[in-house]
């Protein structure tokens, strides 16, 4: 798998350097409407042609096939190449989708990510995933396939709400209790109540290197990288389920009270510290609120976990569990049981 290379500072000098270095035949812009209103001026000392410039629609529920063939369509008619450049600049979704186009238009064309989220920064733009939303399932559709370069500028995070600040925060406290008590520590100490942008790249590239350490060690998700999916398969349930509701609710706040859960149950299994667990759920209760569930939603939960990618097909939900701050334990067997449970746990503690 190609190297990524990662960048987070100024960001136009080192664009203008990066594009230089590519020499491509033609420049396309991938945004949503939300950052092409609000970021895409940010780039346009490059004169691309308004014509190379793609705009879909914002959400995650537009992270889907129709938007996928509506890129295809527009690179297509517009004499894209396999020596074009494609630049995705946006959230998770714009970095999900355009990666994913840009894999398989012509068989790969090159690009670069200039995620304008915290969390698109922390966790989507990073790693080499790329891929679309379908038949109901997040991401079920998709190819590992990274970016050149990761173009990470932290003034991009002043135009977000705080609420998709914290979105992308979950990700954040996820790599520090995946990795080292120095890095949960910093996690854990930040003010989310008046954020320091100019500590926040600190905290940045420490998150990011985590998450680079363990794709460079499995790049393709065949042991260790499972660790990334710590609090994911409760909390892609927990995502799913929101939006059958008709209530979607931001990625990181599902990662977050999935955390809750699969903490709880790294505690039962593997022997997780109490006290930590209290940091974290303390952390996450008085940050993030809650998604309302009862026991009547238990078995559609678990339906929903049945589908997490981690699972081997022999009908077991296999969890990323720790023993400990950095001690990870992938492939961990739950039963419905000890599922339920923690889902009685997490109503708990956010107070349902």
């Amino acid at each position: 798998m190609n190297k990524q290379t990662i960048y987070i500072g100024n960001l136009f000098p080192q664009l203008l350097k990066e594009v230089e270095n590519y020499r491509a035949e033609s420049l396309f812009i991938l945004t949503d409407n939300n950052t092409n209103r609000l970021c895409l001026n940010h780039l346009n000392d490059l004169n691309i042609l308004p014509e190379n410039i793609i705009e879909i629609k914002a959400g995650d529920d537009n992270k889907n096939v129709e938007a996928l063939t509506s890129v295809w369509q527009h690179l297509s008619s517009h004499g894209a190449t396999r020596k074009s450049l494609l630049i995705n600049l946006g959230g998770g979704m714009v970095t999900d989708l355009g990666g994913f186009a840009a894999s398989t238009f012509k068989r790969g064309l090159e690009y670069i990510n200039i995620p304008t989220t915290l969390l698109g920064a922390i966790d989507a733009a990073v790693g080499g995933k790329t891929g679309i939303n379908f038949n109901g399932l997040k991401n079920e559709v998709g190819v590992i396939n990274p970016s050149q370069s990761v173009l990470i500028d932290v003034q991009f995070f002043r135009t977000l709400d705080h609420e998709n600040f914290l979105s992308g925060y979950a990700e954040m406290i996820k790599h520090g209790l995946i990795s080292n008590e120095k890095v949960w520590n910093n996690i854990l100490n930040f003010n989310l109540d008046s954020i320091d942008y100019t500590l926040l790249p600190k905290l940045l590239k420490e998150s990011i290197e985590v998450k680079q350490e363990i794709v460079k060690i499995d790049p393709t998700e065949k042991g260790i990288r499972k660790a990334l999916n710590f609090g994911h398969t409760i909390g892609h349930a927990f995502e799913s389920y929101a939006l059958e509701c008709g209530q979607p609710k931001l990625h990181g706040y599902a990662v977050a009270w999935g955390m809750i859960s699969e903490l709880y149950l790294s505690y039962k299994k593997c022997g997780f510290d109490k006290d930590i667990l209290r940091q974290a759920v303390t952390l996450i209760k008085e940050n993030y609120g809650a998604l309302e569930i009862t026991c009547k939603e238990y078995d559609l939960l678990y339906e929903l976990m049945t589908h997490d990618k981690k699972n081997e097909g022999d009908g077991r939900i296999l969890f990323t569990l720790l023993g400990g701050i950095g001690d990870v334990r992938i492939n961990t067997d739950v039963t419905k049981k000890e599922i339920f449970e923690s889902l009685d746990y997490y109503r708990d503690s956010v107070g349902l």
